[in-house]
């Protein structure tokens, strides 16, 4: 059996720990059939993800080597291996209605990967991703945390997060320079918000990209009269509530 070999370039770090592997899978819930793993690498996740007969799954992996061990050791995938970069991946023609996102995500695109989770959030019910533990730290995180950011709010928007436990360095190969992390994402009952959401993403974005000055500087270019109760406050005070209240105060004004 050819062993893959982790590429530094694409962020590998392959686990090793069954136990591990066993874990974030029972952590899917059964939301819809249809699973879309990222970068599954030597399939360590999908061996048991293929155990659970109510899921259809489906993997995304730009490794060329990854893909060629992936069809030979996992047969019954078939057609539903896509040798493809996921933040480039049409997953429409593929997933026309609801579809779950796990995986043992490369460090070096995590943060990507959800922004790209958030492009089509109106089909992504869930997702189960084992990241960086500084990254699940600051999606997690509330409003008045230093760690609270662009990704925080957008997500939180969005969904119910929960940080599900940590994992050590040593049950990869090769083991990265830090800890990693397990997180769920559900969605929540909000379909749609009520202000201009492309607004709302841009004065989120604006307020952090800038996050040590007071919102009536760092929005200066989106609005000049910010409201009184938000204008000496800094992005990482404001809840998903205030966000939303902010923006629909910049697209009245």
């Amino acid at each position: 059996m050819n062993i893959v070999k982790p590429k530094k370039n694409l962020g590998q770090h392959f686990l090793k720990d069954q136990n591990i592997a066993r874990k974030i899978v029972d952590n899917l819930g059964t939301t819809t059939t249809n699973v879309l793993e990222v970068g599954p690498g030597m399939g360590v996740l999908t061996q048991y993800l293929l155990q659970r007969p109510e899921l259809k799954v489906h993997v995304v992996e730009i490794d060329h080597e990854s893909v060629h061990y992936l069809r030979q050791n996992f047969p019954e995938l078939k057609d539903r291996i896509f040798a493809e970069d996921f933040l480039k991946f049409n997953v429409t023609p593929y997933f026309p209605n609801d579809f779950c996102i796990i995986g043992n995500f490369p460090y070096n695109i995590s943060s990507q990967i959800f922004f790209r989770v958030l492009e089509f959030r109106q089909i992504i019910p869930e997702v189960v991703g084992m990241i960086q533990k500084e990254v699940a730290e600051r999606i997690s995180a509330g409003p008045g945390s230093k760690t609270y950011g662009i990704l925080s709010v957008l997500l939180q928007a969005f969904y119910h997060i929960e940080y599900l436990f940590t994992v050590s360095e040593q049950v990869f190969i090769p083991p990265p320079k830090v800890k990693s992390a397990v997180i769920k994402l559900v969605r929540n009952k909000v379909t749609t918000l009520p202000c201009n959401e492309t607004l709302f993403f841009k004065v989120v974005k604006v307020a952090f990209n800038q996050r040590r000055k007071m919102l009536r500087n760092s929005l200066k270019e989106l609005c000049d009269s910010i409201p009184t109760e938000f204008a000496v406050k800094r992005p990482e005070q404001l809840s998903v509530a205030d966000f939303i209240k902010l923006t629909r105060t910049i697209e009245n004004h």
